[in-house]
């Protein structure tokens, strides 16, 4: 039967702050829709974890979702953990899983250059779902593939425009610095934030593309398949939560949000 009152919330996750960019596309396209947001910081990084830690932290996180706010799907806003995690997210559960890969697919089918870039967290670079996106949608092209230690660590801290930034960003895009590439894929969550620095190493004409939108869009039409989609007419909310330090994650996530951010920390 259709529930046309699914007030249930939508549960969002990643390693820190870097998911918060998926969910800014989520609430654009989905503004009544509820949210739970879990920085699971007292793991971070993601990137430098193994496929087992990531695989047990994604099982507590989900359970939390389910068992503690009664989650109706569940958003991975972490491409690192979508890499090695997701498969067994939905084996072993029932409700909606979506994942984030880096937005391969879209850049190659977008290049007039065949040529594209993609930078990301070592474990996402060194990843079997990354090498099978390339090899799936870049036959004939050309694609750096660049694993960004250390960059998702500064973001967590709320430095997006400082010297450490910059030395970092420099290091690795002068590994594309007089390519050909027309497109630049963000491959890790916490980048979008790093748009505007990146920018000073990256000009146009090539485009930066992360899959925050798509992951929106893809969101908005399972909800509709499944019937879940919330039948409220006003402003859904958003829970924001930490499995670290509550007020370094809201003064971080305020920063990065503009605007004031009340969370709180949490055990999984």
């Amino acid at each position: 039967m259709r529930n046309t009152k699914n007030n249930r919330p939508i549960g969002v996750f990643d390693s820190g702050v870097g998911g918060l960019s998926v969910l800014i596309e989520l609430k654009k396209i989905l503004p009544r829709e509820n949210f739970v947001f879990l920085a699971d910081q007292l793991h971070v990084p993601y990137g430098e974890k193994s496929k087992s830690e990531l695989v047990g932290l994604a099982y507590r996180i989900v359970d939390f979702f389910i068992n503690k706010h009664d989650a109706k799907m569940v958003v991975i806003a972490c491409n690192t953990s979508t890499c090695y995690s997701i498969d067994a997210l939905r084996r072993k559960y029932s409700l909606p899983i979506i994942g984030t890969v880096p937005a391969v697919k879209p850049a190659s089918e977008k290049t007039k250059s065949g040529a594209i870039a993609v930078i990301s967290t070592p474990a996402t670079s060194k990843s079997r779902v990354l090498k099978k996106l390339i090899e799936d949608n870049c036959w004939g092209m050309e694609v750096f593939n660049v694993g960004c230690k250390n960059l998702e660590n500064a973001v967590e801290k709320g430095n997006i425009d400082n010297p450490r930034v910059h030395i970092l960003l420099k290091k690795y895009l002068k590994k594309i610095k007089n390519s050909k590439i027309d497109y630049l894929v963000l491959g890790c969550t916490h980048y979008p934030f790093l748009k505007k620095s990146i920018r000073k190493y990256v000009k146009p004409p090539v485009k930066l593309l992360d899959g925050g939108f798509s992951i929106a869009k893809r969101v908005g039409f399972l909800l509709k398949t499944n019937f879940l989609k919330t039948g409220k007419k006003t402003k859904g909310k958003t829970l924001y939560l930490t499995t670290g330090n509550s007020a370094k994650f809201s003064k971080v996530a305020g920063k990065l949000l503009n605007k004031t951010i009340k969370s709180k920390t949490v055990k999984i």
